[in-house]
């Protein structure tokens, strides 16, 4: 299956995502039109230590309220996956990574846009340096993870890298 794009449309060309409309054809022949956001992507750290795992609270204006994620950011153009992950740690937690291990790459909504993200796993760490960027303005706490595997259970995380980050580590998968 797949479908062969007949031409594209610029809408938006903004800092962040980038829009466009796409006329595609599909294999039976069908002309309609896809609408694609495109995301340079990102990654995000599952950290534990001692039996908890780093939990940030931070207010996301598209969904109007403060959600719990495990730290992440997006990539800068060009960089690595690996990078992101380590850099964002840094600056998010004032912890580096020592030994940050990819566990795998998700879509997190493959019907409207080509975001990737890379999740990794740390649990040993040296300090660093906090530095949020001039409009990130979030919260960082060691949650139990009994605490956080019951709070994907109830719902009060609902954001999708964090709960699969989280089931990964709970099945017991290895890297």
């Amino acid at each position: 299956m797949s479908e062969k794009k007949l031409s594209s449309q610029k809408i938006y060309d903004g800092v962040v995502v980038k829009l466009r409309r796409d006329k595609v054809v599909t294999d039976s022949g069908v002309e309609t039109y896809r609408e694609i956001i495109s995301h340079g992507g990102g990654a995000c750290i599952l950290a534990v230590k001692d039996g908890k795992v780093l939990l940030e609270k931070q207010f996301r204006y598209a969904y109007g309220e403060e959600i719990f994620e495990i730290p992440a950011g997006k990539r800068d153009a060009g960089e690595d996956f690996y990078l992101t992950a380590k850099r964002e740690l840094e600056e998010e937690t004032g912890l580096i990574p020592l030994n940050l291990k990819k566990i795998t790459e998700i879509y997190p909504t493959p019907g409207y846009t080509d975001e990737i993200i890379a999740i990794f796993f740390a649990d040993e760490f040296e300090k660093g340096k906090i530095n949020f960027d001039e409009t990130e303005y979030l919260t960082s706490e060691w949650v139990d993870l009994s605490v956080a595997f019951k709070m994907v259970e109830n719902g009060e995380i609902k954001d999708s890298k964090t709960v699969i980050a989280l089931l990964w580590y709970k099945s017991g998968l290895k890297i």
